[in-house]
């Protein structure tokens, strides 16, 4: 009996051992790293967000926009936002790249040799960010990104701080700007498929960030001198080789979506009513850019839909209406992922001027802001273009008007930016469209998704209760009057 016990005894002690001494190699997966270098991620991010959101721009931004209309399936285009189709739920593609993004940064200020993705990850942080508040307005957000480390059930912030508040959008860009600056290793930046681990070229994109999300508060807040101090730096965007995009290709997998999906979904999106109206008025060239003639026309016409049609009532002939231009199907080598440009900075700057926030030309911030948008999609300027309809003090507009349909016309497929500036400045002027489900209102925030109502169940419920049950009418901060 001693000897059983004995021998049990010896067998207990090996199985603890075993159970304690180096389980984590015991139970890693060798062919499976447990941590992802952060130029993997930082190329990870940056691609999936700007082919993310290039979809979306195409299938739903320019749908609030009014850049395109959609023929079928098209109850988003309709306005009921709540029931995204072909796409119009954006809020996925932010936080799943902010969570990654947050990985790198992490990794950034706990590894010395990584520290050279501080900047650049603190950047990324607060352009994503930006792009989720101005959608949907308050969101979680401080909380909200440290996965297993963090809450599962994150509180929403107010949008002004998510803005103002330290760690929020503008700190956090004057915070990668002071990382980059104070960064003296020589391990370079790898997996930066923007800049090609250009530090310089990161500067350069906060500071235009800055310049775009000032303006775009400017209504809550003073920001003239911070505004003017970057304007006398001059270390932002100011030509097209500066922009921070990358490019498609012609072949998978890094070909523009629209390019892969069935011929069927990409003919269900035809030139919109409002664009065609607005691109002739101003005989802009850029409408063969964007756009191809209709199959019915005769003479190289184009025809576009109004907006938010119902289609179980109306029949519509595909050969009628113009269809996307061959950049978006047959040959996206000619298209970007755009995060953002010179010739946007240039409009931020000419609206800087012309509300007397800088002290600076506002119209020959826009005549070259106009010059390097048709530059950027590779149309050719016509000689009389800035003379006509487009010039700065053209007769029946205002400079503000002139400088925001310029941006809007510029930015088709940029995720929602079109629809943003519209609701910030009411340019250009849109249609009520066709079958609205929104009571002939066009939205000016996007809806939380049922998944939130689902899994953040008790902060939801505060957030959709200060916007009147989730609804889509209710403004955001920087909106509200």
């Amino acid at each position: 009996m001693k000897k059983f016990i004995y021998i049990f005894s010896i067998f207990s002690l090996i199985i603890s051992t075993s159970c304690t001494k180096d389980f984590e190699e015991i139970n890693t997966n060798p062919n499976a790293p447990s941590s992802v270098q952060p130029s993997l991620l930082l190329r990870q991010v940056i691609y999936d967000f700007g082919e993310n959101m290039s979809y979306e721009g195409f299938v739903a931004g320019d749908l609030l926009s009014q850049h395109r209309t959609a023929l079928d399936f098209n109850l988003f285009d309709r306005h009921a936002l709540k029931s995204p189709q072909l796409g119009g739920n954006p809020w996925p593609v932010f936080y799943t790249n902010l969570r990654d993004n947050e990985i790198i940064l992490n990794q950034a200020r706990t590894v010395e040799t990584f520290a050279v993705y501080e900047g650049p990850s603190l950047i990324l942080k607060a352009y994503m960010a930006a792009g989720l508040t101005d959608l949907f307005g308050d969101v979680p957000y401080f909380e909200a990104f440290n996965g297993v480390e963090g809450t599962v059930s994150p509180a929403y912030n107010l949008q002004e701080d998510i803005y103002m508040n330290e760690d929020g959008i503008l700190d956090n860009l004057d915070k990668g700007i002071a990382a980059i600056e104070a960064y003296a290793d020589v391990i370079p930046l790898e997996g930066d498929i923007l800049f090609n681990g250009d530090l310089e070229a990161w500067i350069r994109f906060a500071n235009s960030l800055k310049i775009k999300h000032l303006v775009r508060i400017s209504d809550k807040i003073d920001v003239s001198a911070e505004l003017q101090t970057i304007f006398d730096e001059g270390n932002y965007m100011m030509t097209n080789n500066q922009n921070a995009i990358f490019n498609f290709t012609n072949t998978d997998p890094n070909s523009f979506r629209l390019a892969q999906l069935r011929v069927g979904d990409f003919n269900n999106f035809v030139l919109s009513e409002t664009m065609e109206g607005i691109l002739v008025d101003l005989n802009d060239t850029r409408i063969s850019r964007f756009f191809r003639p209709f199959a019915n026309s005769n003479s190289g016409e184009f025809n576009g839909l109004l907006n938010g049609i119902d289609a179980s009532q109306t029949s519509i002939a595909l050969a009628d209406y113009s269809l996307a231009s061959t950049a978006f199907r047959e040959d996206t080598s000619t298209l970007d992922a755009n995060f953002i440009t010179a010739w946007e900075v240039h409009f931020a700057l000419a609206e800087a001027a012309e509300r007397g926030f800088i002290t600076a030309e506002a119209q020959q911030f826009y005549e070259t802001g106009v010059e390097l948008a048709f530059e950027y999609w590779n149309t050719e300027l016509p000689a009389d273009y800035l003379s006509g309809n487009a010039a700065y003090n053209a007769a029946g507009t205002t400079p503000v008007q002139q400088i925001i349909t310029q941006k809007w016309i510029a930015n088709i497929i940029n995720g929602y930016e079109g629809w943003v500036e519209f609701r910030r400045t009411g340019f250009p002027e849109l249609q009520t469209i066709s079958a609205s489900l929104n009571n002939n209102l066009i939205p000016v925030r996007m809806p939380y998704p049922s998944e939130e109502e689902a899994l953040n169940f008790e902060n939801y419920n505060v957030a959709a209760s200060a916007t009147n049950d989730n609804s889509i009418n209710v403004p955001v901060w920087w909106d509200e009057q």
